[in-house]
Protein backbone atom coordinates (compact mmCIF):
# COMPACT_ATOMS: atom_id res chain seq x y z
CA UNK A 1 0.00 0.00 0.00
CA UNK A 2 1.20 3.31 -1.20
CA UNK A 3 1.67 5.98 1.62
CA UNK A 4 -0.30 9.50 1.26
CA UNK A 5 2.59 11.72 -0.43
CA UNK A 6 3.72 14.52 2.32
CA UNK A 7 2.86 17.31 0.10
CA UNK A 8 -0.71 15.97 -1.36
CA UNK A 9 -1.67 15.23 2.97
CA UNK A 10 -0.22 18.58 4.07
CA UNK A 11 -1.78 20.74 1.08
CA UNK A 12 -5.37 18.35 1.67
CA UNK A 13 -4.79 19.78 5.34
CA UNK A 14 -4.74 22.98 5.07
CA UNK A 15 -7.46 22.99 2.46
CA UNK A 16 -9.69 22.35 5.28
CA UNK A 17 -8.86 25.76 7.28
CA UNK A 18 -11.93 27.60 5.80
CA UNK A 19 -14.19 24.52 6.67
CA UNK A 20 -12.92 24.69 9.99
CA UNK A 21 -12.60 28.49 10.52
CA UNK A 22 -16.57 28.64 8.83
CA UNK A 23 -17.87 26.28 11.44
CA UNK A 24 -15.71 27.94 13.99
CA UNK A 25 -17.41 31.54 13.43
CA UNK A 26 -21.04 30.03 13.37
CA UNK A 27 -20.48 28.08 16.76
CA UNK A 28 -18.58 31.26 18.78
CA UNK A 29 -20.22 34.88 18.31
CA UNK A 30 -16.89 35.86 20.04
CA UNK A 31 -14.66 34.65 17.44
CA UNK A 32 -16.94 35.69 14.97
CA UNK A 33 -16.44 39.31 16.00
CA UNK A 34 -13.19 39.10 15.82
CA UNK A 35 -13.13 37.42 12.36
CA UNK A 36 -15.55 40.13 10.96
CA UNK A 37 -13.22 42.91 11.84
CA UNK A 38 -10.22 41.63 10.72
CA UNK A 39 -10.97 39.77 7.51
CA UNK A 40 -14.78 41.09 6.80
CA UNK A 41 -17.88 39.12 7.11
CA UNK A 42 -17.68 37.39 3.78
CA UNK A 43 -14.67 35.12 5.41
CA UNK A 44 -16.39 33.87 8.68
CA UNK A 45 -19.61 31.71 9.63
CA UNK A 46 -21.61 29.73 7.17
CA UNK A 47 -20.66 32.32 4.13
CA UNK A 48 -17.16 31.33 4.21
CA UNK A 49 -18.30 27.31 4.52
CA UNK A 50 -20.34 27.71 1.77
CA UNK A 51 -18.34 29.72 -0.68
CA UNK A 52 -15.59 28.01 -0.18
CA UNK A 53 -17.23 24.41 -0.05
CA UNK A 54 -18.46 25.46 -3.98
CA UNK A 55 -15.31 26.15 -4.97
CA UNK A 56 -14.12 23.07 -3.96
CA UNK A 57 -16.56 20.78 -5.61
CA UNK A 58 -15.77 23.06 -8.80
CA UNK A 59 -11.80 22.46 -8.01
CA UNK A 60 -12.87 18.75 -7.32
CA UNK A 61 -13.83 18.88 -10.90
CA UNK A 62 -10.91 19.25 -12.49
CA UNK A 63 -9.53 17.00 -10.47
CA UNK A 64 -11.61 14.48 -11.48
CA UNK A 65 -11.05 15.63 -15.28
CA UNK A 66 -7.69 15.10 -14.47
CA UNK A 67 -8.30 10.74 -13.97
CA UNK A 68 -10.80 10.63 -16.37
CA UNK A 69 -7.74 11.11 -18.88
CA UNK A 70 -6.22 7.97 -17.99
CA UNK A 71 -8.92 6.15 -19.11
CA UNK A 72 -9.81 5.60 -22.77
CA UNK A 73 -12.78 4.66 -25.30
CA UNK A 74 -16.77 4.53 -23.59
CA UNK A 75 -15.00 4.58 -19.93
CA UNK A 76 -12.98 7.73 -20.73
CA UNK A 77 -15.97 8.91 -21.90
CA UNK A 78 -17.94 8.30 -19.10
CA UNK A 79 -15.53 9.65 -16.38
CA UNK A 80 -15.08 13.17 -18.63
CA UNK A 81 -19.17 13.30 -17.84
CA UNK A 82 -19.28 12.18 -14.43
CA UNK A 83 -16.17 14.92 -13.56
CA UNK A 84 -18.13 17.79 -14.49
CA UNK A 85 -20.79 16.66 -12.02
CA UNK A 86 -19.42 18.27 -8.98
CA UNK A 87 -19.31 21.81 -10.45
CA UNK A 88 -22.54 21.55 -11.78
CA UNK A 89 -24.21 20.38 -8.48
CA UNK A 90 -22.29 22.97 -7.11
CA UNK A 91 -23.56 25.56 -9.55
CA UNK A 92 -27.18 24.51 -9.63
CA UNK A 93 -27.75 23.41 -5.69
CA UNK A 94 -25.71 25.93 -3.86
CA UNK A 95 -27.97 28.49 -3.21
CA UNK A 96 -30.56 29.92 -2.02
CA UNK A 97 -31.21 29.58 2.17
CA UNK A 98 -27.97 28.78 3.72
CA UNK A 99 -29.15 25.63 5.42
CA UNK A 100 -30.68 24.44 2.21
CA UNK A 101 -27.72 25.34 0.82
CA UNK A 102 -25.29 23.75 3.24
CA UNK A 103 -27.87 20.43 2.64
CA UNK A 104 -27.70 20.26 -0.58
CA UNK A 105 -23.68 21.15 -0.42
CA UNK A 106 -22.70 18.11 2.14
CA UNK A 107 -24.71 15.68 -0.30
CA UNK A 108 -22.48 17.14 -3.12
CA UNK A 109 -19.73 16.20 -1.18
CA UNK A 110 -20.93 12.54 -0.05
CA UNK A 111 -21.55 12.59 -3.96
CA UNK A 112 -18.08 13.35 -4.42
CA UNK A 113 -16.69 10.37 -2.42
CA UNK A 114 -18.99 8.36 -4.69
CA UNK A 115 -17.05 9.28 -7.29
CA UNK A 116 -13.42 9.39 -5.89
CA UNK A 117 -14.22 6.04 -5.46
CA UNK A 118 -15.63 5.37 -8.73
CA UNK A 119 -11.91 6.52 -10.52
CA UNK A 120 -10.27 4.67 -7.95
CA UNK A 121 -11.52 1.66 -8.64
CA UNK A 122 -10.97 2.45 -12.27
CA UNK A 123 -7.54 2.49 -11.44
CA UNK A 124 -7.16 6.08 -12.73
CA UNK A 125 -6.80 7.87 -9.07
CA UNK A 126 -3.48 6.74 -7.31
CA UNK A 127 -3.44 3.85 -4.68
CA UNK A 128 -3.42 6.05 -1.71
CA UNK A 129 -6.54 8.43 -3.05
CA UNK A 130 -9.46 7.00 -1.02
CA UNK A 131 -7.27 6.86 2.15
CA UNK A 132 -7.27 10.89 1.85
CA UNK A 133 -9.85 11.69 0.95
CA UNK A 134 -11.97 9.62 3.42
CA UNK A 135 -9.98 12.09 6.20
CA UNK A 136 -10.43 15.36 3.69
CA UNK A 137 -14.32 14.36 3.20
CA UNK A 138 -15.42 13.64 6.87
CA UNK A 139 -13.75 16.90 8.65
CA UNK A 140 -15.64 18.33 5.57
CA UNK A 141 -18.64 16.90 5.99
CA UNK A 142 -18.52 17.09 10.14
CA UNK A 143 -18.32 21.19 9.14
CA UNK A 144 -20.42 21.32 7.15
CA UNK A 145 -23.07 19.81 9.86
CA UNK A 146 -22.92 23.36 11.69
CA UNK A 147 -24.83 24.96 9.22
CA UNK A 148 -27.06 22.25 8.44
CA UNK A 149 -27.92 21.67 12.08
CA UNK A 150 -28.35 25.66 13.40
Amino acid sequence: MEPIPRSALLLGLAGLIPFIWGAATALSPALAGWGGQFVGPLFIGTYVSLTYGTVILSFMSGVLWGFATRASGNEAAMGYALSVVPALWAFFMVNGDPGNAAVNLFAGFVGLLLLDWHFWRMGTAPDWWMRLRLILTGVVLLCLLVPILR
